[in-house]
């Protein structure tokens, strides 16, 4: 059956989806104006990100059955209301001087906005690029990485013009109308749909549909290769989520970078965030998903285990650049991953449950170094506990590739049997 929808539209209304939520990454630029203007302390403004960040994997874990049973669409609507709301929300608290209710929209609404419209397009896209699963869903996680490096100096300019109350009420009407715009298109193909090129190389047996199984959400987290890729998210996530969080400090005192250069590395690792997210994604379509996630922990572990004693700050950068480019990677290979272990069946669902790694990451990694360094007063020891964590991620993900490799061989035999 012909399509009646472009699906490169469809992965161009992912993306205008993404970048609207991922706007929530901009949120630094409002830390001190809001400070100064309402004499809120850092600590209290710092609780709505936190709340946001928090809730945007949990509800996404909590929804994703919500997304598969109602699609994409009113899935997308949803999430354009909720995140729309709480921004203008984060607006109307402002001009009344009310930061409860600015946690609670920001920090409530638009954080279960965000889980919602993180997922409701994945597993859509992911029909609709069968030959491409890498690609597609890292177009999607790249809106989504590039949300703040659009957001941050529109609204740091609005702010100044109109004030910041106006600032949130601009900024939400236009996160509700672009996230609008993307849900009304979106939609899934037909059923049995795949596009032309690849039916022909499915026709003539050089490719070959590579979907494990196509399991449930509840049929996918009772089997080993689902908690097999949720430790390796999880430890992928919290090491990049900790580098994050201490990158300028720790390229000051371990690096010998001065304060400026430290500031202009973290910009920079805003660009390999978003370019590990498209570039292992592309990748992964050719190489394969486990492949890479063997590559990323590699890198990892070579890092950490270098990091500690390098003496170069070039190198430092290069080092730290690439273990961001696997945590951006890690993101956009998960949804191509899922569908090649379990089927497109509840992707949705199955990610929005991986997607609680997203949150547990984000808790474990600043809490380990924070309080590493409260101890020993040096970064160094934290590199040593996730030398040892990633050594786990990197078994788990050799031996999931090879258990994939015998799943595949039993059923090409059970197919020759059958034949």
């Amino acid at each position: 059956m012909k399509p009646n929808k472009n699906r490169w539209l469809i992965a161009l209304s992912a993306i205008g989806i993404h970048i609207s939520i991922g706007a929530a990454y901009a949120y630094s630029v409002y830390t001190i104006p809001l400070g100064e203007s309402m004499g809120w302390s850092v600590s209290s403004v710092t609780i709505a990100f936190t709340v946001m960040m928090t809730l945007g994997g949990a509800s996404a874990a909590v929804f994703g059955r919500f997304v598969e049973r109602n699609g994409p669409r009113k899935s997308a609507m949803l999430a354009a209301v909720l995140f729309g709301l709480g921004q203008a929300g984060s607006g109307f608290a402002v001009s009344i001087d009310s930061l409860t209710l600015f946690i609670l929209s920001y920090g409530l609404l638009s954080g279960i906005g965000l889980g919602i419209g993180y997922i409701s397009p994945v597993s859509t896209l992911v029909k609709w690029f069968p030959d491409r699963r890498g690609l597609a869903t890292g177009m999607a996680v790249l809106g989504f990485g590039s949300g703040a490096l659009i957001t941050a100096p529109v609204a740091a300019s609005l702010m100044e013009s109109v004030g910041i109350a106006n600032t949130f009420y601009i900024l939400g009407a236009s996160y509700f109308l672009l996230m609008t715009a993307g849900a009304l298109y979106i939609a899934p193909p037909p059923s049995g749909w795949i596009p032309k090129g690849m039916k022909e190389t499915v026709a003539s047996g050089k490719k070959k549909i590579r979907d494990l199984a196509q399991l449930t959400g509840r049929e996918a987290v009772k089997t080993k290769h689902f908690w097999m890729l949720w430790i390796m998210m999880l430890i992928n996530t919290s090491a990049g989520i900790m580098m994050i969080s201490v990158a300028s400090p720790m390229a000051q005192t371990i690096g010998g970078m001065t304060a400026g250069a430290a500031a202009i590395m973290v910009g920079i690792m805003g660009i390999f965030n978003g370019a590990g997210r498209i570039g292992w994604a592309a990748a992964s379509d050719y190489i394969s998903r486990p492949v890479v996630f063997i590559i990323f922990f590699i890198i990892q572990l070579v890092a950490f285990v270098t990091l500690p004693v390098i003496g170069s700050a070039i190198l430092f950068q290069i080092l730290i650049f690439l273990v961001v480019s696997c945590y951006g990677g890690g993101f956009s290979n998960l949804p191509a991953f899922i569908a090649d272990l379990f089927g497109t069946k509840e992707l949705g669902a199955i990610h929005g449950y991986l997607l609680t790694t997203w949150s547990l990451g984000g808790l474990i990694g600043p809490t380990l170094v924070s309080q590493i360094y409260a101890a020993t007063g040096s970064y160094i020891p934290v590199f040593y506990v996730f030398i040892g964590l990633i050594i786990v991620a990197l078994v788990i993900s050799i031996m999931l590739k090879a258990n994939i490799r015998g799943v595949r061989k039993e059923q090409a035999q059970t197919t020759q049997k059958v034949a």
